[in-house]
């Protein structure tokens, strides 16, 4: 299983978190330091994008399930879904019966599912596979994020990419620079240090150099962090109504899908300039027992992003806003002998938004056809990240993607 601390010990030992995030002078942000860079008029015209990783592999047969095709009950008869439990999107596919909201997002048409993306020669590794997705480079390992090249292209500044995780995520680092971490995990001070007396820390005096200045600011912005954190966690309901689930990670502290969200929503909506988001959501190496922790795990997607989307659909920033979620790979065809699935390969990629152009963009895999077991992929994940450059950040993919010319998809509706 790819549990919370096996992620961010792959995030810390990544040769991108390693070297070219370090290189760059990645490191953490307050968020009252964020907020602090708003502006609202510019914001409310940029295009924004916020990345959900899934992290441990999403089961896409069962997310995305193709509820017609003999295939799929044959090849896991105890996992497979009754036609009937389905919310049928056609006469083949259909999503997960705990999708609701995403079913509602995709009769709105603000839900986009690409269907079979992969990339050449998948490697069933957790730490390989999701190292591709973010690097956007299959055939040779790069210390750098495709975000990051991006920061690097454009000269930007910290604030421009953000990550709501506990460490930076490979995806943000560039050579010359990198994104900012904030975390929601809240505020854990060692053994003796109490709230005051980070508070009294940060208290300024007149005649201070501009450097112990700086220094206050630092462990002010920590108690305003915590502040805040603890407000969105307290926060029982997200503004279409449903509750938050929280999941509880190792350190004993809550930190969901919703919180992290709840956090970027108000990044945008305060206008601060920040163009990309990282957020995330761990548990999908499903190998046992696969049903019942599946459906949860996506019903708190369901819940997160319906909401989000909700939200945002109400400030002119907000409809700038695009949701990509991706995960490092499907899993197996076939289930396997615990009532669960192995990993696998190719699998559906979510993109939603205002300016989304809801539907299929790509073909669905074949389940007559496989390659040794698994599902063969149709699209390049490099397609889908380069359309995204393009339509969301406004940039030259090929610059970023080592010359990779893709068919960028028409994901987004052009602007008004």
């Amino acid at each position: 299983m790819m549990d919370i601390q096996t992620r961010r010990r792959f995030l810390l030992t990544s040769g991108v978190v390693g070297a070219g995030a370090l290189a760059a002078g990645a490191g953490t942000l307050g968020l009252a330091e964020l907020l602090r860079t708003a502006d609202s008029a510019r914001a409310a015209t940029d295009g924004k994008l916020v990345v959900v990783t899934l992290y441990g592999g999403n089961d896409g047969l069962n997310t995305v399930v193709p509820y017609a095709d003999p295939a799929y009950h044959s090849a896991r008869p105890e996992l497979a879904y009754d036609p009937a439990e389905v919310l049928h999107l056609d006469d083949r596919l259909g999503l997960n019966p705990k999708l609701r909201g995403l079913k509602k997002l995709w009769d709105e048409k603000r839900l986009a599912i690409v269907l079979g993306v992969g990339y050449p020669r998948p490697d069933r590794s957790h730490f390989r596979s999701m190292d591709i997705w973010q690097t956007a480079s299959p055939t040779s390992p790069v210390p750098t994020g495709w975000v990051g090249r991006w920061l690097d292209g454009t000269s930007a500044s910290p604030e421009t990419a953000v990550s709501f995780e506990p460490v930076l995520p490979p995806l943000l680092a560039g050579e010359s620079r990198a994104g900012a971490c904030v975390s929601p995990a809240g505020l854990k001070l060692p053994n003796g240090i109490t709230p005051e007396m980070i508070a009294a820390l940060g208290r300024s005096e007149s005649g201070e150099s501009a450097l112990r200045g700086r220094a206050a600011s630092a462990y002010a912005d920590l108690l305003h962090v915590e502040h805040l954190i603890r407000e969105a966690e307290q926060a029982p309901r997200d503004p279409a109504g449903q509750e938050l689930e929280l999941l509880t990670t190792g350190t004993g502290r809550t930190s969901s899908l919703g919180t992290q969200l709840a956090l970027v929503a108000r990044c945008v909506e305060a206008g601060v300039p920040t163009r990309v988001y990282s957020v995330s959501l761990d548990g999908f190496d499903t190998h046992a027992d696969e049903i019942g922790a599946h459906e949860s795990l996506l019903k708190r997607l369901d819940d997160a992003l319906s909401g989000f989307v909700a939200r945002m659909s109400r400030t002119e920033a907000g409809r700038q806003v695009t949701v990509l979620v991706y995960s490092e790979f499907g899993r197996r065809v076939r289930a396997n002998a615990s009532d669960g699935t192995d990993h696998g390969t190719a699998g559906p990629v979510f993109v939603l938004g205002h300016r989304v152009a809801g539907g299929f963009h790509g073909e669905q895999p074949s389940l007559a056809d496989l390659d040794d077991g698994d599902l063969k992929s149709d699209l390049d994940l490099r397609t889908v990240v380069g359309t995204l450059l393009e339509s969301v950040l406004d940039a030259e993919p090929e610059r970023y993607l080592d010359g990779f010319q893709g068919r960028w998809l028409p994901l987004l509706r052009a602007a008004a």
